[in-house]
This record gives C-alpha cells, sequence and structure tokens, in this order.
C-alpha cells in the first residue's frame, strides 16, 4: 500500500504543504483566481453585511479537496476585517470543547470548521443553538441538582467545509444560509495560478511551462503549487533555471506524472479494473482489496479526477473504465461495454 503522502498529485494536504502553501495563499477575493461565479456571490454577501454592519451569515464550502475552501475561509474573514478560529471536524471531540471555543468569538468573528461532516454527533448539537439563536447551553453540576445556564454569544459567522456534501446531518446542513460548491478548475486559471505563485517564489517561468504544470495538475490549485516547488529545484540543477516547456516536460516525465496528469496509483487502479476484471464492473471493496488500499481512500481522493476525465463509470453493479481509459493506457477496447443499468 502506497502512502497518500508520498503523492505528488493528490489533492490532499501534504505534512511539507504547510508553511510554503500559506505564503502563496491569496488574501483577498481579487487575489483570488478561478471559482468566478462563487467569487461574485460571496462579493455580494460581503458588501451587503458590511453596508448594514451585521455578521455574514453561515456559509458551507463543498467540493473536492484541494480547491481553495480554506483559502477562501480566510479570504472572506479578510474581506469582512474579522479574526478567524480555525478548527476541524475531527478535533473536536466532546460538547465542552465545542462550548468553550464558542465562548470566545467575538462579534462578526469566522469559526471555520474544516470536515464539519465529521464533527461528532453530540458536539453538533452545541452548535445548532449558536448557529441558529447565538446561545450555549452548559450543564452546571451532575445529577438531580443539575441544570443548565444559556449563555448569550456575539452574533458570528460559521463556515464549513467538506468534501462529502451529503454526509453532513439535514439539521446542520440545513442552518447554512450560503451554500457554494466548488469545482475543478480550468487549465487558464490553473496557469494564471502557477505564474502567480511563480513570482511570489521568485522562480522564473515561461507561459508554456506554466500551462504544462496546469495540464497536468488535475484541476487542482494545490497540485499546481507542490509541482511548481519540484519543478524549480528541477530547473535549478538539470535545466538552464527557467521552467519551460521542454523543461516542464522532462521533469514531470521523470516524476511519472503523465500528460493528463495520472500518475502510478492512478494507472494501477485503472489497469487492476481492465486487466484483471475485464474493464468492469467491479465491487468497490473488491477493488479495493486489488490495490491494497482503503474504499474510502479510492471514493474520497482517487476517483473523483478520473470520473471528471471520463475514464470511469459509478454503476450500480460496480466500477466500470470506459473506452477513453483503455484508449489512454493503450489497452484495447472491450467488444462491448457492460451495461450500465
Amino acid at each position: 500500500m502506497i502512502a497518500e503522502p508520498e503523492r505528488l498529485v493528490t489533492p490532499a494536504e501534504q505534512p511539507d504543504d504547510g508553511p510554503l502553501e500559506l505564503s502563496l495563499r491569496p488574501r483577498t477575493l481579487r487575489e483570488y483566481i478561478g471559482q468566478d461565479k462563487v467569487k461574485e456571490n460571496l462579493s455580494i454577501f460581503i458588501q451587503a453585511a458590511l453596508g448594514r454592519s451585521e455578521a455574514l451569515d453561515h456559509v458551507l464550502l463543498y467540493g473536492p479537496p484541494g480547491l481553495g475552501k480554506t483559502t477562501l475561509a480566510n479570504v472572506v474573514a479578510n474581506e469582512m476585517g474579522v479574526k478567524i478560529k480555525t478548527t476541524s471536524g475531527p478535533a473536536i471531540e466532546r460538547p465542552g470543547d465545542m462550548a468553550s471555543m464558542l465562548s470566545v468569538m467575538g462579534k462578526g468573528d469566522i469559526f471555520f470548521i474544516d470536515e464539519v461532516h465529521r464533527l461528532p454527533r453530540v458536539v453538533e448539537e452545541v452548535l445548532y443553538p449558536a448557529m441558529e439563536d447565538y446561545v450555549i447551553d452548559i450543564m452546571m453540576s451532575k445529577g438531580p441538582g443539575a441544570h443548565s445556564v444559556r449563555i448569550p454569544l456575539p452574533r458570528f459567522t460559521v463556515v464549513g467545509a467538506t468534501t462529502r456534501y451529503a454526509a453532513l446531518t439535514s439539521p446542520l446542513r440545513d442552518r447554512f444560509g450560503a451554500t457554494y460548491r466548488l469545482d475543478f478548475y480550468d487549465h487558464a486559471a490553473l496557469r494564471e495560478i502557477a505564474v502567480r505563485s511563480a513570482a511570489i517564489l521568485d522562480v522564473p517561468i515561461d507561459t508554456e511551462g506554466a500551462m504544462e504544470i496546469a495540464r497536468r495538475s488535475r484541476g487542482t490549485p494545490r497540485v499546481v503549487n507542490r509541482l511548481l516547488r519540484r519543478l524549480r529545484d528541477y530547473a535549478q540543477v538539470r535545466g538552464r533555471g527557467v521552467i519551460d516547456q521542454p523543461t516542464a516536460q522532462a521533469a514531470l516525465a521523470m516524476l511519472e506524472i503523465d500528460e493528463l496528469g495520472l500518475d502510478e496509483i492512478d494507472r494501477k487502479l485503472l489497469l487492476t479494473i481492465i486487466d484483471k476484471f475485464g474493464g468492469g464492473p467491479v465491487g468497490l471493496d473488491t477493488l479495493a482489496a486489488s490495490i491494497s488500499e482503503e474504499s474510502e481512500t479510492i471514493e474520497d481522493v482517487y476517483e473523483p479526477f478520473l470520473l471528471q476525465l471520463g475514464f470511469l463509470k459509478r454503476t450500480p453493479r460496480g466500477r466500470v473504465c470506459t473506452p477513453l481509459a483503455h484508449q489512454h493506457l493503450g489497452r484495447p477496447a472491450p467488444a462491448g461495454q457492460p451495461s450500465l443499468f
């Protein structure tokens, strides 16, 4: 089993992404590249709230990992001129933890919860009155003399981020006043991100080199920045110090990332379906066992991009590789595709 952090093209955050990723993050909506419809809606939303001197309504951001949900939450806080407190669903284990974090929120502040779908139910129930009525109920003592104390909170904004919108409970989902989906980026936006990041890192890059990175970044800004760092090293040691198209192509070939952004694990998954299961359909659990991976990792990390490319289909009977996948991998297309229904 290949550990997820070893993948250059994974959309998930890696340990060595942290400090540099922070320096590359845009701070305003003007600097934020891509997601134009979301930005336009948020801009109106923010201007209206500022004009009324009110806190924003609660915001839910969802979509695949690596598309900028955390960055966008920080941008919203900067645009509103307020503080942001950041946590994640798995980090809050007890109701008291949630209550203590909420009790220090200031007027208009942003409370950002990453992986909000992973909040424990008992913790979630503390959040409901805080989001709806801006109060928290704290139980005092135990036994027959137990009673709750209601503590008022200033109006603040919860910004939740999730990669699994359907996993949110209905009561929590309904308490968000604004919900936005972040989609994969097109090549033009990714090229612009590569050029911007290269300028911040003081890395010489030309348009063709930036586009080569963009084409292989799987529609994900986080992957753009990670590949840019690797190509910077390659250009310094093997090239002329400039990331041009030939340098980018040579470096990415050495990293085994093909022209569509597929890496060794992507190819292994597709070839397993094609070579071992005749192109599918094959059940998710069977596929996971065949490549020694977790079913959840396949479903949440590997499949979204393959589905977007049209290389894979999820059917009631299992996963099926499409003729496009066969063609890309140099395998003959099956004589007749199995029925999808």
